[in-house]
């Protein structure tokens, strides 16, 4: 079992962290929360705004519940596939809180929650997952794809890594037009194994692009565990090979998340090039619906990380020190959006397919006569007999 590692209680001040050597930033592991809810460092903390931390919490409960609607909804056969990312709601949040609406988001699988925290709509989400005609991207993208153009949310892909040469190259266009914002690339462990990270580090590195790199690390890349997929010491320290700041974050400690990254995107706002994060987290759940880790894993240490390390009991047990969340407040907030989700499924499992027409849309700008040709060929088949079939 991966150890958390060494928290940075033994600085002077936990926030001096970011001062320190760059090797040991990309070896420790910044912690402003215990795992039993208790503060590293009441002084860091003394500034937290009760309205950001109530709805870091609130953020965190939603996912949570959301994934667990939409999970059985594909058990139900109701949809096709589904991904998690149980456990991991600290790091999604903590993450999308430092954001700002003029920032583009380049996602990985399990940033749905962050694109949920800057304005995409449950309907647009679970739309997106039924494929159905009220879905931005027409039924084309198999689900947890969705995207949101108005926050800058862009749509995820499933080529594992691809997306971070795109947050790079975002970063660079804005650098170039002197935009605001900045581009915060995300992916997952196994992803820093591939050939598109180490081409987005370079560029990164050498052009000082203004991005925020954020790996989830869940400390496995779908059946394979980090110790297989990589000799680095850490994830984070592979950044500096590439003149990168890395930094080494418990990504189940929501505030230490949110103080990281706000310090990273506060950097890259100024023009002082990339940072690196790691966040360090696990994914208690299964890859995706179609996998079942106990065949590959010992679930016995998922079990510690599903209890004594779970991100939203920790900072609950913090937030009801402070007097901020009061006891069954969660179980109530939890019964809300339950509804909330409930009611936004009702509404897009009535929603239709998208028309056969769509299929020629958004390739050309006017349908090429070929294409018109296909598309009469195709509507000239029979058509299913369920009339909300969406696949």
């Amino acid at each position: 079992m991966a150890s958390p590692g060494r928290a940075a209680a033994s600085k002077a001040s936990a926030l001096s962290y970011f001062d320190g050597d760059d090797v040991e930033k990309a070896r420790g592991l910044f912690q402003l929360i215990r795992e039993d809810g208790t503060s590293v460092d009441d002084a860091a903390l003394a500034s937290l705004d009760k309205d950001l931390a109530r709805g870091l919490f609130e953020a965190m409960v939603r996912i949570r519940v959301t994934d667990a609607r939409m999970m059985a909804l594909q058990r139900q056969g109701r949809i096709g596939f589904y991904g998690e990312a149980v456990g991991q709601e600290a790091a999604i949040v903590g993450s999308a809180a430092a954001t700002r609406p003029e920032d583009w988001i380049v996602p990985a699988l399990r940033e749905a929650g962050v694109g949920l925290y800057r304005g995409l709509t449950l309907d647009s989400y679970i739309a997106q997952i039924f494929g159905n005609a009220a879905d931005p991207t027409k039924g084309r993208q198999m689900p947890c794809h969705p995207c949101d153009k108005e926050h800058h949310y862009v749509v995820m892909s499933s080529c594992v890594s691809t997306q971070i040469p795109h947050a790079v190259g975002i970063a660079m266009a804005i650098q170039i037009k002197r935009d605001p914002g900045v581009a915060f690339g995300y992916m997952g462990d196994g992803g820093t194994s591939e050939g598109d990270f180490h081409v987005a580090l370079n560029f990164a590195g050498v052009r000082k692009a203004p991005c925020v790199l954020i790996c989830q690390n869940n400390q496995w890349a779908i059946s394979t565990p980090g110790s297989l997929q990589t000799a680095a010491e850490t994830i984070a320290i592979k950044g500096l090979g590439y003149g990168v700041e890395a930094l080494r974050v418990d990504g189940n400690d929501v505030l230490a998340v949110h103080h990281a990254v706000t310090y990273a995107a506060d950097k890259a706002r100024r023009g002082d090039g990339p940072t690196f994060l790691e966040l360090l987290t696990y994914r208690v759940s299964a890859h995706s619906s179609s996998d079942d880790p106990s065949r590959y894993r010992d679930e016995a240490v998922t079990e510690v990380w599903k209890g004594q390390r779970d991100p939203i009991r920790r900072f609950e047990a913090y937030l009801m020190t402070r007097g901020w969340v009061a006891e069954g407040e969660r179980e109530a907030l939890s019964a809300k959006i339950e509804t909330d989700v409930r009611e936004a499924i009702a509404r897009q499992e009535k929603v239709g397919a998208p028309e056969l027409s769509t299929l020629i849309d958004d390739v050309f700008e006017e349908p090429t006569w070929n294409l018109r040709e296909q598309l009469s060929a195709i509507e000239a088949l029979p058509r299913p007999k369920n009339p909300h079939h969406h696949g």
